[in-house]
């Protein structure tokens, strides 16, 4: 336990029982100015008079050893020159001081405000109101007042009353203005928000034209690589070429001349790996190897591109990938493929003996059913088209290599003939089968599933190239009701009397060996390939299905019954419905947004993510502009990349 006569801590019983910290410094500093000064007085002063001085300095030095004299000094000691500058100049004068050395150039920038009211008096607003004037006026100020029906307030004198209205006044007309502030304060808040929007607005619109010029940059490059690899194709073929000439050729032999006769046996019979394959299929030019991602920063609803393909109703269409290929079909008999980045007619396919009434676009496979009884399938790997240039050339090095053309972006003119020559290589062979039109299909790696009009369903191997098992819709639906109802002999159909003009077939889709069929009595019916009976049917609607398409969990249906319905494929259930004033001629879905025609000139557009329900296309400003369009018949989306098709031929693209 430390001692009271250690040097080197103090105590004070009646002030602190803490130990304060050492003064061993503070002590030594003192005894040396005692010393000094007791030196130099005492050369000049008396003894008396040095005797008194030596008296205050031993007083002063006993005052020194207090703890609460020692707390001041450490704490002292601690505070920062700001602090203690701080501690003894006034805040406002603080403040002063720092608004006067701020330099002009910083001052002549600040924004001059167009408020009519003071920064004290928006200050000012800003303070709550008084508790006690609102208790005494209510929530709605003099509005609220009560009656005085009390004694005390009877007895007041009418001075009194006047005293009390005017200050009730006075405070009121302090309220008023304190809201003409307020509201002056809301106002330019709105102001300065709006200005920050637009702003933004300019500044997203230089960035978006920034990705455009990048995206562009981009598809010029993959050109360029796309030519290098064919050149370097091509050479390769000329050395293999040259090599094989280069070496002696044999007579082949018995057991040669067997092998060769059993291969063309066996590829007379079948058109095995017909089909080019992936990994050996050529890319063609406008083949996009990045994906583009300019649309989905786009506003949705904007207009992308429209494009006069036809001059006639559009029956099918479909495209492969956002500014890919796209392939159009209409009443006009003709098939046209289409590049969406250029809005440039590549060619047509040509073959069907009518007109189609389905497709689908797979990477470079394209198949169409027609109103013929066939179906045809397209290489578009092998076709002959070359990009423009930003002069509108084929030819980059060519400058006489002008417009051949093939743009077709008027309303007014006629669908141009581009050359027979850009698509001869792409047919690939032809399914027969069918003895009425093709209304539906689609294809999913090696097995395509078509619907006639002849009321059944065929699956078809697109390796060997035939049908391998025939779906009987109508022997399907009596099987079906002759379970239902045992006692009747005659099969009826579930839904009412389709339309003399639905397709039997309406739409359909496959996955695997699961499929979906609509067909004109308003049955959807899911189909197992395997053993090629019906695994479910899905009753609700009542009219002809003109479109389906499913996924993971749910299958979307539209009918002509105006009418779009969304089924839980794990209990078979109507997840949702929605109506419409007009049928349902198209729809689809992407992982946002379900799409139709709806009879319109706009394109019905639901949100799955918020349930909002909105409108698209042409038909939005057909006032403003002063034409109306034409009904969209066809639509098809893709990663928010939307397209339409329209009665008059239009095509339109837009992002959604």
């Amino acid at each position: 336990m430390a001692s009271s006569n250690d040097p080197n801590v103090s105590w004070d019983a009646g002030e602190s029982d803490d130990p304060l910290l050492p003064t061993r410094q503070i002590e030594t500093f003192s005894r040396k100015v005692t010393a000094t000064a007791s030196h130099l007085i005492g050369s000049s002063l008396g003894e008396g008079t040095v005797h008194q001085y030596q008296n205050a300095l031993g007083e002063i030095h006993r005052q020194v050893r207090r703890p609460v004299i020692q707390r001041s000094l450490l704490s002292f000691a601690q505070n920062s020159p700001r602090e203690i500058y701080r501690s003894t100049i006034n805040k406002n004068e603080i403040q002063h001081r720092a608004l006067v050395s701020v330099p002009e150039d910083l001052l002549d920038n600040i924004p001059a405000g167009n408020s009519m009211f003071s920064l004290f008096q928006g200050f000012r607003a800003s303070l709550p109101e008084d508790d006690k004037f609102k208790r005494k006026h209510g929530r709605h100020g003099s509005r609220g007042r009560k009656l005085l029906t009390d004694g005390d307030k009877a007895l007041e004198g009418p001075d009194a009353k006047i005293t009390d209205m005017r200050n009730d006044k006075q405070s009121l007309t302090h309220r008023l203005e304190m809201m003409a502030i307020r509201k002056n304060m809301c106002s330019s808040e709105i102001y300065e928000i709006d200005t920050k929007i637009a702003n933004l607005n300019h500044m997203r619109q230089i960035v978006l034209d920034r990705l455009a010029n990048l995206e562009q940059e981009e598809m010029d490059m993959e050109e360029e690589l796309v030519g290098l690899d064919n050149k370097i194709d091509d050479l390769q073929e000329e050395l293999d070429d040259a090599a094989a000439l280069a070496k002696t050729p044999t007579t082949p032999t018995n057991n040669d001349e067997e092998n060769t006769e059993s291969g063309a046996n066996f590829m007379s019979e079948s058109i095995y790996e017909k089909l080019p394959s992936p990994k050996i299929r050529r890319r063609r030019p406008n083949r996009r190897i990045s994906t583009p991602i300019l649309h989905e920063h786009l506003q949705p609803g904007s207009k992308l591109k429209e494009m006069q393909a036809h001059n006639d109703m559009i029956t099918a269409m479909d495209f492969d990938i956002p500014f890919g290929t796209m392939v159009t079909a209409a009443l006009d008999d003709t098939v046209r493929v289409w590049d969406l980045n250029a809005g440039r007619c590549m060619g047509m396919l040509e073959g069907h003996l009518s007109s189609v009434r389905c497709l689908q676009v797979e990477e470079d496979i394209v198949a169409t059913g027609s109103m013929d009884a066939s179906i045809r399938l397209w290489d578009l790997g092998k076709a002959r088209y070359a990009p423009r240039d930003t002069n509108n050339r084929i030819n980059k090095d060519d400058p006489a290599d002008e417009d051949d053309g093939l743009d077709f972006q008027n309303e007014g003119d006629e669908p141009p003939a581009p050359p027979p020559t850009s698509m001869e290589d792409c047919p690939l062979f032809s399914l027969e089968a069918h003895v009425a039109e093709v209304t539906a299909l689609h294809f999913r790696g090696d097995t395509l599933v078509s619907g006639s009009a002849d009321k059944t369903l065929r699956q078809w191997d697109l390796e060997k190239g035939r049908c391998v098992q025939t779906l009987d819709v109508l022997w399907a639906a009596a099987q079906a009701t002759a379970t239902t109802q045992p006692t009747s002999g005659q099969w009826k159909q579930t839904g009412r009397l389709p339309d003399a003009a639905a397709d039997f077939v309406g739409a359909l889709q496959v996955f695997d060996a699961a499929l979906a069929c609509g067909t004109a009595d308003g049955m959807v019916r899911l189909w197992d390939l395997r053993s090629g009976q019906v695994h479910r049917s899905l009753v609700g609607h009542t009219g002809p299905i003109s479109a389906l398409q499913f996924d993971d969990i749910h299958l979307v249906t539209a009918s002509l019954d105006r009418s779009i319905r969304m089924w839980d494929l794990r209990t078979g259930s109507i997840h949702d419905a929605f109506g419409y004033d007009n049928p349902i001629t198209s729809m689809m879905f992407d992982s946002r947004r379900i799409i139709a025609a709806a009879g319109e000139d706009v394109v019905k557009v639901y949100d799955k993510t918020d349930g909002r329900q909105w409108n698209l296309g042409s038909g939005l400003s057909a006032e403003e502009d002063g034409v109306t369009p034409s009904t969209v018949e066809r639509v098809r989306i893709k990663d928010g990349y939307l397209i339409e098709g329209r009665k008059d031929g239009m095509i339109g693209v837009w992002s959604c």
